[in-house]
């Protein structure tokens, strides 16, 4: 936690604090001082005008004080909102800029945990030692000092106190700093299953799972609020013990206080202002002890946001990146193998070939066979174990990422949209981008009809556009990748909620579009129908190119192929060759 207050705090608003806080300390101190002056010097000589004189310094300490205590909060409750607000974006940035690998091995509902509830926890105790772990500590040094001043004999029953409360503090901690670590890995879980009851409700309901996920929620809930109770109640001990803690010692105190006063080796002002610094030692012991209780929850949520910000990337620029040449697009895998860590068998062997601006490169196989793993390597969301992938005569490793990813536009599996309009939606990729070349964007991923019945360019776009069908997001998304200027444009199996017209029709579209030819098109897709027309399509399996060349070459010589062919031949599908 000390890491992240020296990266994130500003330390001359911590010096403020500080120096309000010894502000406010100083006035408190002086206050049991006065009033013991009054009755010693004022009431017992019947002395008026010294009341009034030391009331007033005491009305104008009190005034100092309160605002020393202002300037205080202001700069601790400032200071730690401005730090939970530089770590929530600095979360934010490492996993937008982390290669998928490294995202992956937090998971989505800790990241959420850690973005949230986390920095909350760091934000709380940052509040409570700019503030009491400041001032407790000046304050119980203060008063045990003036409290020695005023009677070293009485100093006595804070040998018995102070023993007392540390053990019972020690105690505290001993049973409850465990239960609050393990807090934050139950709120994980509890965001873990209500993360998959929301995305995946309607599997759920599909399967009839409705009461099987209650439960396991409920389960995961009723262990939380369990730990949770039992957890603060024991901290709330503390305070009704430490009251008791007090009063006793203030009876101890009056017991050997008046017998000092009957032997008049004490005067009843001191008995009073002593009195009140015990209960400054007291409370300021107190508010040490709860820091210490809650700081090692904060820690253990510390421990948890440097675990996310010290992920080191895989993927990680050049010291001097070159430029793209862009003169001419084109697309080379020489020799590539790729394996995902702690994998035993490589996901990709020896992957050969090239296309150039104007060409079609398909991909096809079965499932698993590596598809994805393939285009995966062309943004680098992964690097090879081994061989080189050039983007228009570059090696991706030589070009910075922000060079990379703008000659790349890309349709994942998963059909993403933001929440807006589908203007915004549009634009994701090219900001400057026209209303006509949206429309016509929208024209090639057959997309006009069903945008222009929604309203238009600002129709609304729910989150993950849930207000659209999945043919209807696809097609948006296909239009969104149309839309950029790119190199590569590559379609992650996008054309599989479409219908065979609508996939044939947005194929031409494509193939007769531009911008388009002037850059390489990848194309992964299950369907033979829809690589057909491709100018070169490789056939994986296993992670291998068992086969590479044009529909009428593999559908006469690839066995693969031909396999793949006759089963969808079969199903009736219907190709375009």
């Amino acid at each position: 936690m000390i890491r992240l207050a020296r990266k994130h705090l500003d330390w001359w608003a911590v010096i403020l604090a500080v120096a309000f806080m010894i502000i406010q300390v100083s006035c408190d101190l002086s206050l049991p001082t006065l009033t013991s002056d009054i009755i010693d010097k004022g009431i017992a000589t019947n002395d008026i005008a010294y009341i009034w004189r030391t009331g007033g310094k005491m009305l104008l300490l009190s005034f100092i004080g309160v605002l020393g205590a202002a300037g205080n909060v202001y700069f601790a409750a400032t200071q730690s909102q401005k730090m939970g607000q530089r770590i929530r974006s600095g979360i934010f940035k490492k996993v937008t800029f982390s290669s998928t690998e490294e995202f992956e091995t937090v998971g989505n509902a800790s990241l959420i945990t850690r973005t949230t509830n986390d920095v909350v926890q760091i934000q709380n105790v940052m509040v409570q030692m700019l503030r009491m772990m400041l001032m407790a500590p000046i304050m119980l040094v203060g008063a045990g000092i003036l409290a020695y001043i005023k009677s070293p004999r009485l100093t006595v029953v804070f040998l018995v106190a102070l023993p007392v409360l540390a053990a019972f503090t020690g105690v505290i901690m001993y049973f409850a700093v465990p239960l609050f670590k393990s807090l934050q890995k139950k709120i994980d879980r509890i965001n873990l299953i209500f993360r998959e009851g929301l995305t995946g409700v309607r599997v759920i309901r599909a399967f009839n799972q409705d009461e099987f996920e209650q439960d396991r929620f409920e389960e995961s809930n009723q262990d939380y609020t369990k730990t949770g109770i039992k957890v603060f109640m024991i901290v709330s001990l503390m305070f009704p013990i430490i009251t008791l803690i007090i009063s006793g010692t203030n009876i101890g105190i009056v017991w050997y206080g008046g017998q000092l006063i009957s032997s008049q080796a004490m005067e009843v002002g001191n008995l009073v202002a002593f009195m009140t610094y015990a209960t400054q030692i007291l409370i300021s012991f107190m508010m040490v002890s709860m820091v210490f209780v809650f700081v090692p929850r904060a820690q253990a949520s510390a421990a948890r946001i440097n675990e996310v910000m010290d992920l080191k990337s895989k993927i990680n620029d050049a010291a001097q990146p070159v430029n793209f040449d862009h003169s001419e697009a084109s697309l080379t895998f020489e020799h590539v193998n790729f394996r995902y860590t702690g994998a035993e068998e490589l996901a990709l062997a020896d992957v050969n070939f090239s296309a150039k601006a104007g060409q079609t490169v398909a991909i096809i196989g079965g499932t698993g066979s590596g598809k994805s793993s393939l285009v995966n390597l062309i943004p680098r969301l992964f690097d090879p174990e081994s061989g080189q992938i050039m983007v228009d005569g570059s090696p991706l490793p030589a070009v910075s990422q922000a060079n990379l990813h703008a000659a790349i536009s890309i349709t994942q599996q998963q059909a993403v949209l933001f929440s807006g309009t589908i203007r915004t939606n549009m634009v994701y990729g090219m900001a400057d981008a026209s209303d006509d070349q949206i429309w016509h964007a929208l024209d090639i991923a057959q997309a006009t009809d069903f945008v222009k019945e929604a309203g238009g360019l600002d129709a609304v776009v729910e989150q993950n556009g849930d207000n659209f069908s999945g043919g209807q997001r696809q097609r948006l998304v296909i239009a969104r990748t149309i839309l950029k200027r790119a190199s590569v444009y590559i379609f992650d199996d996008s054309f599989s909620a479409l219908d065979f017209k609508t996939d044939a029709a947005l194929r031409e579209a494509l193939k007769a579009d531009d911008q388009v030819n002037q850059g390489v098109t990848v194309i992964v897709a299950q369907r033979v129908s829809t690589v057909a027309n491709a100018d070169l399509i490789l056939v994986i399996d296993g992670g291998h190119i068992v086969g590479q060349g044009t529909h009428e070459e593999l559908k006469a010589t690839n066995q693969t192929y031909q396999e793949i062919l006759e089963s969808q031949l079969r199903k009736g599908d219907v190709i375009d060759a």
